[in-house]
């Protein structure tokens, strides 16, 4: 099969070649998945699961990418819920080859049936970005309707699923970002924008949670927005900065099918909007992702028309 893969830690998405590979094979409670497309994070190449393995053990060549949309071509040995032919999407292990190739082994609790009325290119943009925004919001920030929000970076990819997730929820969604985003924070629902290159964040005044996916100097200013009870919850590695009356909470984002499915659903019935930016092929792959410019919204990789 095609796939990408890296090799050297050092040359980030510029090492990225591709190449053909094995066709993977179906353990345990696996499923093999004919991808139609996939996302990428650019971090995760700063990431030590991507070299290594659970024991440290170097683990290239590696395939990257995490998320996925695509169909069930095989089921390994014990697997249940899924069948072959049915329509998925998911978030695949850290530890593991991942979705920028023709074909992905991944556990089946990782993926979610994805509904026809989706396809594959929204499929694939939704569960690193979702389930980010959902488990940062619900599960660690606790959020309810009537608080106050700071949806940091939220023209991008997470910061968007945020900041609608967030309104949905009922809380008052303060965004930020650059002003050339402006426009789209406020049309993914933001009620008030700040831009971090020219406006003062201090006079947003005090706040219930903030979601950070910047961190530095940003967060530690954020933090002190926070009012006496709220939560700093940020995506970006340990908290630097904590509230003077709260937690501040750091975590890492885990396929849950459940959350998956309620994220489907709002993107069906139209309450979520995908945040796409380019869509480029399998074999344009490393080229899209080796941008010479700043892009907007998550790229998506398609190895199928």
């Amino acid at each position: 099969m095609k796939a990408i893969v890296v090799t050297d830690p050092a040359a980030g998405t510029a090492g990225m070649k591709l190449m053909e590979r094995p066709e993977p094979q179906a353990a345990i409670n696996d499923v093999v998945v004919e991808v139609h497309a996939s996302g990428f994070v650019g971090t995760e190449l700063d990431w030590p699961s991507t070299w290594a393995d659970r024991l440290g053990r170097d683990r290239t060549p590696t395939i990257p990418g995490h998320e996925l949309a695509g169909v069930v071509t095989a089921l390994g040995y014990g697997t249940t819920g899924l069948s072959v032919g049915q329509r998925v999407f998911g978030l695949a292990d850290w530890y593991r080859d991942g979705t920028l190739a023709e074909y992905l082994a991944i556990e089946a609790r990782n993926l979610a049936p994805l509904p026809g009325d989706i396809d594959f290119t929204a499929g694939a943009s939704l569960p690193i970005s979702g389930l980010t925004a959902w488990q940062g919001l619900f599960q660690h920030g606790r959020l309810r309707a009537g608080q106050s929000v700071i949806a940091h970076g939220a023209a991008g990819a997470v910061g968007s699923m945020v900041t609608q997730l967030a309104r949905e929820a009922g809380a008052y969604v303060i965004g930020t970002g650059r002003a050339a985003d402006r426009q789209a924070v406020l049309d993914f629902g933001a009620q008030e924008f700040v831009d971090l290159e020219s406006d003062a964040l201090e006079d947003v005044g005090g706040v219930d949670l903030v979601f950070d996916v910047i961190g530095g100097d940003i967060q530690k200013r954020s933090a002190a927005l926070i009012r006496g009870g709220g939560t700093l919850v940020t995506a970006v590695g340990p908290a630097e900065a904590h509230p003077a009356d709260g937690p501040a909470i750091d975590f890492v984002v885990e396929s849950d099918r459940a959350q998956l499915t309620e994220i489907a659903q709002r993107v069906r019935d139209g309450r979520l909007r995908t945040n796409i930016g380019k869509v480029s092929t399998l074999d344009e792959a490393v080229t899209a992702l080796n941008p010479t410019e700043r892009t907007r919204g998550k790229t998506i990789i398609r190895m199928r028309p």
